[in-house]
């Protein structure tokens, strides 16, 4: 039976297509308007009742059998997907021939809906950290990387996992990597460790994105780096473990520390070139970025949905009344309408941007979202997990479960601080121009009263002499 997903209430009710904002409607396409009302109706009928029966086909068992889950239930979706057209939607088409057809723009507003499931992303081969592996494939391989790794992970036989991080270095500062890459002949050498590798844990996960220190002793720190292909079987590589997520496990997905004692790659592995792994990484990253801020913002809004529907639960009255006729009640919803629509327009403006150019041409806007919207995520949250009371800290609600995941959003493609400090440093850039242009406009106004025969005076001046008079006391 399928779940009415309409059934929203208000004056805004419709299909997806009808509720894009002003400000990008004259930018998406007629084919991305019917594919975003057929995204959301996937994702309300069809992704979101099946969350609970893919978590419960992973199972309870031991780390290494919910490790090795494949849980049929996502094969069925993918199926449904790719008989609805939805596929390898999130490749750009203005820099990408293997995607689906469809902007930055028109990709952020579908997964915005993908972001209210735990499993709609892969569903339609739009998850992380597959769609920006994909990218680094589609912009950076060579033909024959290509064909061994990409079309299939476009097809969605396999799984893919980028790893940058590592537990003894601050990597938020990519220049700390230490893994070493030294070559051998027609080989390089992999020594070091990684952690948070995202979907790692998977046993699909067949092909990893590894950057590595190649060129230690380049003069420029930014050419220390290179980026290579690893095999996920490849002789010398150990999944040491997976990493909780704030008590959670993510299974079968995972984030896992792995070790590389000795690992031979072969040199035709190599992405792009030589210490050109800083060159690699940004251009992963940015699109990236957008992605995780629009699922965030759909996140939001199926927390903004679970935090109407208890304030308006006839059987949920404290003191007599529904929590909806409590003041603080309004004011927090109010609160939370407000932010989630300024963090989607954020989202839209920087998919825009980066539309109309590159991720380069948009860091400032992408920084912006990847700072802005996690935290808004969070704010809505909390708010609905207060509302429930001990269940929204519980497993009956899937609120905690979110705000585990918003949590890591903070924190994951560079932390707020990262995009905090460029932020900062580039508006404080234009601090000396404005000085300039004030000073400018004080020195016009000292004229134009000059010429105007005026003396100025602060109209707020008393000019008040006190104590005229010897006080008797």
């Amino acid at each position: 039976m399928s779940v009415p997903y309409l059934m929203t209430g208000g004056k805004d009710a419709g299909p997806a297509s009808t509720r894009i904002p002003p400000i990008a409607r004259p930018f998406v396409s007629d084919k991305a308007k019917k594919t975003l009302d057929i995204v959301e109706k996937f994702v309300e009928e069809d992704c979101i009742p099946a969350d609970a029966v893919y978590a419960q086909q992973v199972g309870h068992g031991s780390t290494k059998e919910r490790f090795s889950a494949h849980p049929p239930i996502l094969e069925d979706l993918k199926k449904k997907a790719q008989s609805l057209g939805l596929w390898n939607m999130f490749l750009p088409k203005n820099h990408f021939k293997e995607g689906a057809g469809f902007s930055n723009l028109e990709y952020g507003l579908m997964a915005e809906y993908l972001g209210k499931s735990d499993i709609a992303s892969e569903a339609v081969n739009c998850a992380a950290p597959d769609t920006g592996n994909m990218e680094v494939f589609a912009k950076y391989g060579t033909e024959q990387q290509k064909r061994q790794w990409l079309d299939p992970l476009l097809r969605g036989e396999i799984r893919s996992a980028f790893l940058m991080t590592e537990p003894q270095v601050a990597s938020s500062d990519a220049t700390n990597i230490e893994m070493s890459m030294k070559q051998d002949g027609d080989y390089w050498v992999l020594n070091g460790q990684k952690w948070w590798s995202s979907g790692a844990g998977d046993a699909r996960c067949k092909i990893f994105i590894v950057m590595a220190k190649s060129s230690p002793n380049n003069p420029d720190k930014y050419r220390q780096q290179s980026v290579i292909f690893v095999p996920a079987d490849t002789q010398g590589v150990i999944v040491r473990r997976v990493l909780g997520v704030i008590g959670y496990d993510h299974a079968p997905h995972g984030h896992a520390q792995i070790e590389f004692n000795n690992v031979r790659v072969h040199k035709s592995n190599m992405c792009l070139g030589e210490g050109r792994g800083f060159e690699v990484v940004q251009g992963r990253l940015g699109p990236g970025r957008i992605h995780h801020a629009m699922r965030s913002v759909g996140a939001a809004e199926k927390a903004l949905e679970w935090f109407l529907a208890r304030i308006n639960d006839p059987a949920k009255k404290p003191f007599g009344q529904l929590l909806s006729n409590h003041g603080i009640m309004l004011e927090r919803v109010a609160r939370s309408r407000i932010e989630i629509d300024a963090a989607r327009l954020a989202v839209l403006n920087a998919a825009i941007k980066v539309d109309e150019g590159d991720a380069k041409f948009a860091l400032k806007e992408i920084a912006e979202v990847k700072v802005l919207v996690p935290n808004t995520l969070l704010d809505v949250l909390d708010r609905a997990m207060q509302a429930y009371g001990g269940a929204g800290v519980s497993q009956d609600t899937p609120l905690a479960a979110m705000w585990a995941n918003g949590r890591t959003m903070r924190i994951v493609d560079g932390p707020d601080e990262v995009h905090m400090l460029q932020l900062g440093r580039n508006e404080a850039k234009r601090g000396g121009a404005l000085l300039k242009k004030i000073r400018a406009q004080q020195e016009k106004t000292r004229r134009l009263l000059g010429e105007a025969g005026i003396e100025w005076e602060d109209r707020l001046a008393l000019n008040r002499v006190m104590g005229g008079k010897e006080s008797k006391l």
